[in-house]
């Protein structure tokens, strides 16, 4: 499959072609499917519209399952993959080069796993390192339930920044 496709690719895939082509943006087969059976999608505004609110609200082991997926925020993932090209595209600001910020991150994501027994999930695309970082410190205050949510969020900001990458208007 070439990425990015057109709308009208998209609508004309089987089932399973279309789950695997947007499995990327948000591996939660109950998102994947519900986006998926909405088609045909006529506005590629519709397709995000609908990601918005699919399958909500995600459960913790769905939520669980798609952090699986995810690097740390600071880490390079590896591979030519689309997941992995997605996750340096969008860390892309978080220099490598620089140790006090990935100091920072390092002990940030640390603290963070072992308060929550999670990866620390941002949208870090379009997002400065100090920003990033000012984020994981507040959140830290977070309690389980209302940091479960504000996870789910930032999934569902990350599908919609790679569904626009995987299917165009």
């Amino acid at each position: 499959m070439t990425y990015p496709m057109h709308l009208i690719q998209f609508n004309s895939l089987s089932r399973p072609e279309a789950v695997e082509a947007i499995r990327t943006a948000l591996d939660i087969p109950r998102w994947l499917e519900a986006v998926v059976d909405a088609r045909p999608y006529w506005h590629h505004d519709a397709l995000l519209g609908m990601a918005r609110t699919a399958a909500r609200p995600f459960t913790p082991e769905e939520i669980e399952g798609a952090l699986s997926h995810h690097p740390r925020i600071g880490e390079r993932a590896e591979g030519s993959h689309r997941e992995a090209r997605f996750s340096r595209a969008e860390q892309s600001a978080v220099d490598p080069a620089d140790t006090d910020v990935q100091r920072r991150l390092r002990e940030g994501n640390l603290a963070y796993e072992e308060r929550f027994g999670q990866v620390f999930l941002i949208r870090a695309a379009g997002r400065a390192p100090e920003e990033i970082l000012e984020n994981l410190s507040a959140r830290m205050t977070n309690d389980p339930g209302t940091e479960q949510a504000v996870v789910a969020d930032q999934l569902r900001q990350i599908a919609l920044l790679r569904l626009e990458g995987l299917v165009t208007p």
